[in-house]
Order: C-alpha cells, then structure tokens, then sequence
C-alpha cells in the first residue's frame, strides 16, 4: 500500500510539471493563450466538468463509476427550464419560479443517484450497467420534456449563475473552488472520508470493520448525481435555456480528468488535488490546441492516448507495488 500511494505522488507531481511545461510551450506558441481573458475562460470552461469531476473520484474511490453524469446534466437544465416556464405561466414571480425549479432539479438529481446506489447494493447489479441504462434514460427524458426543442424561460439575471462575474472571476469557477475545498476535507479529515477509501479498497474488510458499506455506496452515487444537476443549473444559466442535447460525451471526458488526476479504476486510492490537476490539464491541452488551430479529430486522438497512458502507469505501479509485497 505504501508503495502504490508513493506510485500515486510520484504521477501527481510528474503531471504538475506537466501541466506547468505545458503552459510555458503554449504561451510561446498560442497566440492569445497567456492573456487573462483566455485564462478566465479556461477556468470556466472546466469548472462544471470539475465540479462532477470531484464527486466522481469519490465514486471510483468507493469501487464504483458512473456513466450516467452528461445525460444528468442536460435532464437537469431541460427540467430547470420547464419548470420555470410552467411556474411563470402559473402567476408566480420569477425568483421564486427559479428558486423552485433549481430546488427541484437538485431534488431530482441527488434522488435518481442514490437509487442507483440502492440497486447497486440491492440486486447485486454493477453501476457500469445502470449509469449506462441512466444516460440513455435521461438523455431521452430531457427530449421528451421539451419535445426536442430549447426551452428559454429564465429572466435575465439568472444567466450570472453561468456567465456571471465575482469580482473578475467567473461565478461557475467560484463555486468549482469551493466545492474542491469541501470535498478535499470530507475525504482527508472526516470518518466518511476513509470509510469511502475503506469500502474501495476492500468491501469485505470494511464490513466486517463496521462500516454500513450500503450507506456509503448510496450516498456517493447520490453526490455525484448531485453535482451533476447543479452543473446543469449552471450550464442552463449560461445558455439561458435548457437544452437536450447539452454535455454530450461529458462523462467520458470527467472519467478522463480522474483517470489522469492518479485515482485508481480499481477502487480505494486516489486524491481529490490529483482531479483538480487533470482537470485543469484537459482543460488548458483542448484550449491550446484550438488556439493552435488542431484539427478537433486529432484532439479526440490526443486525449484517447493520455487516458490509456494514465490507465497503463496506473495498472504498472500497482502490479510493481504487488510484486513488492509478494516479495
């Protein structure tokens, strides 16, 4: 164990260096990547993506994943979005028609992901096999809800939910700091924190040590369900409206960032920083790129080889640290 987790600071510190040697070639050879207005916008770019991000890596730290986070995005703004139009259309003032409908999305989110945990632990039934049912399911209920069609029903001053500012920050990139520092101190100093190592790294053990490993299962399927509708709040606010065919292919790219950050596929480690610096790598790779004028398809292949990169270094220092204790 103490030889993967040293496997694991090893990669995070070899990607900072990465991402730092990265910026320097860009800012010589993008023209416009150093500027702050790029730079703002890199951070928001990536912000909705790492909020769900965060609460990814506690899912495959617990030994579980979800597919299903695009779809929840796109569910949650298209419901947001609908329910606004219906409230205004009933007589009730705009912040409170918003409130309710934001209330509810969140609602919904952090429900439909902790009965995918319970089925998880109920039937026996992997979450790679119910988030895959999820996201086909939620994609086609975000079309049937606004028959196809974007959904504009939002009062102006809803859109600084998505595209406002704080004190020069963009609004999205605050909320993406603090829920970093939250979950950074859930994880490291708090008794559910390790337990969801513990269930990760060994269910049986972790039973047996008196953890209710169903809670926990529930509970961080639920978070990230959680996260991902509140990124589509955001994502309908930046848009104003909401939107079916919004954050496709999002899952992929947020397995990637955790995948990249150091967290093990396997369950049990990994660190939440690890998940800020894949992020942000991703998110600076695909921006410089584009300035750099990158064909898109070369981009898709780019990022197919760090992410077997990231699984095979992955897969090496565990075999390494097994060799060692066999040893």
């Amino acid at each position: 164990m103490l030889l993967t987790k040293a496997g694991y600071w090893a990669r995070r510190s070899i990607l900072e260096i990465v991402l730092l040697v990265l910026c320097v070639v860009l800012a010589f050879n993008a023209d416009g990547f150093s500027t702050k207005d790029n730079l703002l916008n890199v951070l928001r770019n990536v912000s909705m993506q790492g909020i769900i991000a965060f609460g990814m890596t506690m899912v495959i730290i617990s030994g579980e994943i979800d597919l299903s986070v695009g779809s929840a995005v796109a569910f949650a703004g298209c419901l947001t979005a609908v329910m606004t139009k219906i409230l205004l259309a009933a007589g009730l003032p705009a912040p409170a028609a918003v409130a309710i409908a934001i209330m509810s999305s969140l609602t919904v989110g952090f429900a439909t992901g902790c009965l995918t945990g319970y089925i998880r632990m109920k039937f026996n039934v992997p979450t790679f096999i119910t988030t895959l049912a999820l996201m086909t399911a939620l994609r086609g209920a975000a079309f049937l809800i606004t028959n196809g069609f974007p959904v504009s029903a939002f009062p102006e001053w809803y859109n600084f939910l998505g595209g406002g500012y704080v004190f020069g920050i963009p609004f999205p990139a605050i909320i993406f700091i603090i829920v970093f520092i939250i979950i950074s101190v859930l994880m490291n100093y708090t008794t559910f924190g390790r337990a969801i190592y513990a269930v990760g790294g060994n269910v049986e053990a972790a039973r047996l040590s008196g953890i209710n490993v169903k809670k926990i299962k529930i509970l961080v399927m639920g978070i990230v369900s959680l996260f991902a509708a509140f990124s589509g709040v955001m994502q309908s606010a930046e848009i104003m409206s909401g939107t079916a065919t919004t954050a496709t292919g999002w899952e992929l790219e947020i397995i990637a960032a955790v995948i990249i950050g150091g967290t093990s596929l396997m369950g049990g480690l990994g660190k939440v920083r690890g998940t800020l610096i894949g992020v942000i790598f991703l998110g600076v790779l695909v921006n410089g790129m584009t300035l750099m004028n990158i064909s898109e398809y070369w981009q898709f292949v780019v990022r197919g080889v760090l992410i077997l990169s990231a699984v095979l270094i992955n897969r090496a220092s565990r075999s390494q640290a097994q060799k060692s204790q066999d040893g």
